[in-house]
């Protein structure tokens, strides 16, 4: 599938629609982002099953802004909707390989039952 370029309308049905999506925040004139760029590039090769997303913190203030991103390059990865990832910094190949691995591996049914508890614990 390769790289895919999202804004701020599509990134929610983004999320919605795939099972797992990596999303890339970057901008043009970041010297890591444009080092962490590859890397990104060729995991989406890699893992074809997965939606690998760049975001242009530039062009898409607003949804910077609204996931608090607050340095880039920031790497955030969901999974069945759940954010598992957020953190900034530029990973090498060896550590995004190893981080996607771990995230297919979850056990998701565990995972939402653990994010029901604390919704209901934050409810309560």
């Amino acid at each position: 599938m390769g790289v895919v370029n999202v804004t701020e309308e599509g990134f929610d049905d983004l999320v919605a629609s795939n099972d797992i999506v990596l999303a890339d925040f970057w901008a043009a004139w970041c010297g890591p982002c444009r080092a962490f760029g590859p890397v990104f590039e060729q995991a989406s090769e890699a893992h074809p099953d997965a939606v690998f997303a760049k975001i242009d913190t530039e062009a898409e203030q607003g949804l910077a802004r609204a996931l608090n991103i607050m340095s880039i390059p920031t790497l955030m990865i969901f999974r069945e909707q759940v954010l598992l990832y957020s953190q900034p910094g530029a990973l090498n190949a060896a550590a995004l390989e190893d981080l996607i691995s771990q995230v297919k591996r979850l056990d998701m049914a565990e995972v939402h039952r653990k994010v029901a508890e604390q919704v209901g614990a934050a409810q309560g």
